[in-house]
């Protein structure tokens, strides 16, 4: 054996010779390498054309072998593109596939929700329910965040929660409630305050009560006429009750008089707890058919704690005019008059009152403003009927001397009754 042959490098003759066949390899021509590339593009392209429809599948690939003859001059290969696509295209994805695609991410999306809020609602149950232990929470946390459970166990834990979220929940207004309650209960900051709106809201109305009250009394007929009572006719003499009235349809007034009552301001307020007072004054102390001039008082308003069912009869009283008819039942006999003039005095001027006169005169006082006593409102008519001009003139020295006395008013507010006017 020659050592210069055989001592030649194992690896080296390892490397040449064809690990199959014993044949010594060698390296494919650019030509036989580009044959090779589209023989395997060929096969890519159609196991894509398979996956979309089209070309069956090739399984085996032949494979190129070179020629064992020595190297020929092979003839010229067309270069073609190993990407070139040769498939054909693939049609558009239908609406149901989409919709299958949605509704596959939404039922994920949605039972990895589930999964988690029902482990954080387990978790906290535990705190809420005592025999939950924390070990069974745990584990069901753990569970429930990324399992798909079964549809139904899914529907109980959901109905489950939304019951337990709304107990919580009820639970903690109920809580709230009852704190805030009983912080109200202990304190009583609020008392004094109460106390002092309460005895401030209570002065006044009782110190300005009939404001209020003759205000809307203006606005409210104050008295129940009788229909039979109204004259159509004002010089129609007839017979009446021997009940002394005093009857005004325009303001819907049917109210008793009182004759003859003492000027001071006792027997007035008095006398008007009834109805009318007539206050007959030296120089105007006739009644009616008398010459002269004949005058009743009546409240506007007065304090709502005193006594009498009259205390707001002249409520509307400044609502007549000129030409108005009034009527005055006295003695069984009816005498109409008619309005000549309204004007306001203070309650010092009792001179208004007095004056010279030939015809039989009707005078009604009242306080206005309504609600006050400051002025006193006078309304002047003179007789229609029966004829004037057989009037008798009153007696003479009738009436109480006036020069002093105010024209009356009413009781007072309840500072003029603690203090005087």
């Amino acid at each position: 054996m020659n050592p210069d042959t055989n001592s030649a490098d194992p690896i080296k003759n390892d490397r040449d010779t064809h690990p199959q066949s014993g044949q010594p390899s060698r390296t494919p021509t650019p030509a036989e390498a580009r044959a090779q590339q589209s023989a395997a593009a060929n096969v890519l392209r159609g196991q894509i054309d398979s996956l979309f429809g089209s070309a069956p599948v090739v399984d085996e690939v032949t494979p190129v072998t070179p020629a064992a003859a020595p190297v020929v001059a092979a003839a010229p290969v067309q270069d073609t593109n190993p990407y070139h696509r040769t498939h054909t295209t693939h049609p558009a994805p239908e609406a149901e596939q989409w919709k299958a695609y949605h509704t596959a991410w939404q039922n994920y999306y949605q039972q990895y929700y589930e999964n988690y809020y029902t482990a954080e609602t387990a978790k906290k149950s535990a705190t809420i329910q005592p025999q939950n232990t924390a070990a069974t929470a745990d584990a069901t946390a753990k569970e429930g965040y990324f399992t798909v459970q079964p549809v139904a166990v899914e529907e109980t834990a959901e109905e489950l929660s939304n019951d337990q979220a709304l107990y919580e929940l009820r639970q903690k207004l109920l809580g709230k409630v009852k704190t805030s309650a009983k912080k109200i209960r202990r304190s009583r900051h609020f008392v004094p305050i109460s106390a002092a709106v309460f005895v401030v809201l209570a002065f006044v109305f009782v110190q300005y009560n009939r404001v209020f009250i003759a205000n809307v009394k203006a606005y409210v007929s104050p008295g129940s006429i009788d229909p039979q009572n109204i004259v159509v006719d004002p010089t129609t003499d007839i017979a009446v009750s021997s009940e002394s009235r005093l009857i005004i349809p325009k303001i819907n007034v049917d109210v008793p008089v009182t004759y003859d009552v003492g000027t001071d301001n006792a027997s007035q307020m008095k006398a008007m707890e009834g109805g009318l007072a007539h206050f007959p004054i030296a120089g105007a102390s006739s009644h009616p058919g008398e010459i002269g001039n004949t005058v009743l008082a009546g409240h506007s308003s007065n304090d709502l704690f005193d006594g009498g069912d009259y205390k707001f009869i002249f409520a509307q009283l400044e609502k007549l005019t000129v030409g108005d008819s009034i009527y005055a039942n006295f003695q069984g006999k009816r005498y109409t008059y008619v309005v000549t003039r309204t004007e306001t005095v203070k309650p010092t001027e009792v001179n208004k009152l007095v004056y010279q006169t030939t015809k039989p005169v009707l005078t009604l006082i009242t306080c206005t403003p309504l609600g006050t006593a400051l002025n006193r409102f006078l309304v002047t008519a003179e007789q229609v009927s029966p004829d004037p001009t057989a009037a008798t003139a009153a007696p003479a020295g009738s009436g109480t001397a006036g020069a002093s006395t105010d024209i009356p008013g009413d009781n007072g507010t309840l500072l003029e009754k603690l203090f005087g006017n």
